[in-house]
């Protein structure tokens, strides 16, 4: 019976759905225990263990390689280099990755380090902190969502929500060097 207005749904239609239904549980899963897990783990501080005070130049660098490939993979897109797109956009989820372990691992070894500027340059600064520090929460489920539409073949809905995802992940890659630079004179 089909119902005025309504059509009724056909086999790509089923497919997308039973895709988008596989892998919601675990997106969402990984979306709230992330943010989570590093907000328990900040509160954390490992008893005799040397600060790790090497690692916010590397991670700030990983930072800025993160936004030199999500750079380059969008252009290897337009040029329709599907292939190296794929590869560098892992490698930038691999980076991110990568970059979450150090930034853990630093803070669960090392003090806070309060920032020193003044006047206006500080407000400047909390607030690239501030929405760097809620964007990156926000882009884990928009990377997640965007990976699994280009791997399920999807590439109309991937296209839709990367349009979203890719400038917010490259304003959090930037503005992660940039907090460094900002903070790394009071280390």
């Amino acid at each position: 019976m089909v119902i005025k207005g309504i059509k009724p749904i056909g086999m790509k239609e089923r497919i997308v759905s039973d895709a988008s239904k596989k892998y919601s549980k675990p997106i969402t899963a990984v979306s709230v225990l992330i943010p989570v897990v590093v907000a328990i783990l900040f509160t954390v501080r490992l008893p005799n263990v040397a600060p790790l005070d090497f690692l916010p130049p590397i991670y700030s660098s990983i930072n800025a390689l993160t936004a030199l490939i999500l750079v380059i993979a969008y252009v290897a897109i337009r040029q329709k280099k599907i292939k190296l797109h794929e590869k560098l956009m892992k490698t930038a989820i691999a980076l991110s990755i990568v970059f979450l372990v150090m930034y853990v691992a630093y803070h669960m070894t090392s003090d806070p380090t309060p920032f020193g500027g003044e006047g206006v340059v500080k407000y400047i600064y909390y607030f690239i902190l501030i929405s760097h520090i809620i964007l990156s929460i926000g882009i884990i489920p928009m990377v997640l969502i965007t990976y699994v539409r280009a791997i399920s073949k999807r590439f109309a809905d991937h296209k839709k929500i990367s349009v979203i995802t890719f400038p917010i992940w490259l304003y959090i890659a930037i503005t992660g060097v940039v907090v460094y630079l900002m903070i790394s004179p009071y280390y």
